[in-house]
Parts: structure tokens; sequence; C-alpha cells
């Protein structure tokens, strides 16, 4: 089996979200596949399982089973089409536990289509206020996370969370976010997810799927160009389509290697 170490939203190595890319000879067992994620130590490495038309994929971070992800699966269809699994100018089809996600290359990019996870208005627990440690002017949830818009791009830069108070929220993860400063970008955001042992994640794919729905009602415009402020960073371009969003980035592999079974 080949394993890939592939840096995603990004043009250059050692930036980006970093993500494992297993493709499997045969169905993977759960406790293997976990082990292996543990191993790889990133914030998701994704599994890939021939199947039909596309492929079978799940999500792994070092401590469980995730039901979406998205650098991992721009991560996977990079991997498909760079050693030639499939065509450059087929489709990548993946089978998922959030229902098919497909994914082509566009104007020298590879855009994902994932669902909208559109929010609804929340009153904040009192350990997210406390945990987030700066003024919030909204808070919506939707299925997996919690959203936050805060005053300012430097708010969101400069902000330093208690991650040991964040664990306690019942979330998947908690994205905040404000609008730019900058002409570059549309809106800025960071995503924390200590329940999921990843404090920060560095460039998040499936968060946009979030962000843009509620940035199109804010802005009143369909498309978008993000960035992400983690330390690694990230640009991922958003677009809002009815019940469908479509997230632009691009990935470079650092390595490829052979697993020993």
């Amino acid at each position: 089996m080949k394993i890939f170490h592939v840096d995603t939203f990004t043009e250059k190595i050692f930036s980006g979200n970093p993500a494992g890319v297993c493709i499997l000879t045969s169905p993977g067992d759960d406790i293997w596949m976990q082990n292996l994620a543990m191993e790889m130590n990133l914030s998701e490495t994704a599994f890939l399982e021939k199947k039909g038309d596309g492929y079978n994929l799940r999500w792994f971070t070092p401590r469980c089973e995730v039901d979406l992800c998205g650098h991992a699966t721009l991560a996977s269809a990079h991997c498909l089409w760079e050693e030639g699994y499939i065509d450059e100018k087929s489709e990548a089809r993946f089978h998922t536990r959030s229902g098919l996600l497909t994914a082509r290359k566009a104007d020298g990019r590879i855009e994902l289509n994932f669902p909208r996870e559109e929010e609804m208005a929340s009153t904040p627990p009192l350990d997210l206020i406390n945990g987030i440690g700066v003024k919030i002017l909204y808070t919506g949830k939707n299925r997996m996370d919690y959203i936050i818009e805060v005053e300012s791009e430097n708010s969101v830069r400069e902000m330093v969370p208690d991650f040991d108070i964040l664990k306690k929220v019942d979330t998947r993860g908690i994205i905040v976010t404000a609008s730019s400063k900058s002409r570059e970008y549309d809106f800025v955001s960071r995503f924390f997810c200590p329940k999921l042992g990843i404090n920060e994640d560095p460039v998040t794919g499936s968060a946009h799927c979030c962000l843009g729905p509620y940035w199109q009602k804010k802005l009143n415009k369909d498309s978008f160009t993000a960035l992400q402020v983690s330390a690694r960073g990230g640009v991922v371009r958003v677009r809002v389509a009815g019940e469908r969003v479509y997230l632009g980035g691009s990935a470079v592999t650092l390595f490829a290697a052979d697993l020993r079974e």
C-alpha cells in the first residue's frame, strides 16, 4: 500500500494544511486505520478504497473518525491524479459519510464539490465564551461546529484560546471569523478542535462549507477568497451555489512511501 504526505491549500511545501493519504489494496480495518492516523500524527489521514466509478473515502484524526474533511479530500484527489490512478481530465468521485463528494481540476486549481453546512443562530455556552476569550459579535451552530464572528481581523489573529476550557464544548470544532482588512481577501478565519486532539487546524476546508453561506448573507455575494490565518496559513476559494459549496485550492506532495503491512 502507498502512503502520501500532501500539503494542501498551498502551492509550496511546509505551508497550508498537511494530510496523509493512504490508498488501500483491500478493505481497511478500523483499528488499523486509526493506528495509522495516530502514527502519521496529522490533523487528518484519508483512506481510499476503489469502489465502482470512484473511491470509498474515510477520514481519521489521531483520535477518531470524522464525518467531513476538506483538506484531506483535496489531498486525495491530488494523489489520484498525480499518481495516475485516474486520468487528470476525469472527475474524482468519493463515497463518504457526508454523501457523494467530487473533485475536478478548474482554473489551475482543484475544486471540491461539498455540501452546504449552514449555521443557525445559537446562544454560546459559558465554556465557549470563556475559552475564546475575545468579544463575540455573533454565535451560530451547524451539525458539526460553532461559528463565531468577532470584531476584527486583528482579534482573530491575536486571540489566545484556552484549549483546556474549549475541550468541554460539545462540538467538533469552533470557527472564528471576521471580515478581512485586506482587499485581497473577503474574510479571515481560524479553526479550533481540541476535542478531537487538534488544538488548531492550519486550513480547514469543511469549515468553509459554513463560512461561505455565512458571508454570502452578510456580503450579498456568492464567491469569495478566504484566508485562514493560522501559523502555516492557507487560501481557500469559496463559491456558494444552492445547497453546494465549491472549495478551490492547490496541493503539493512532500513525500510518498510504501507501507509494510
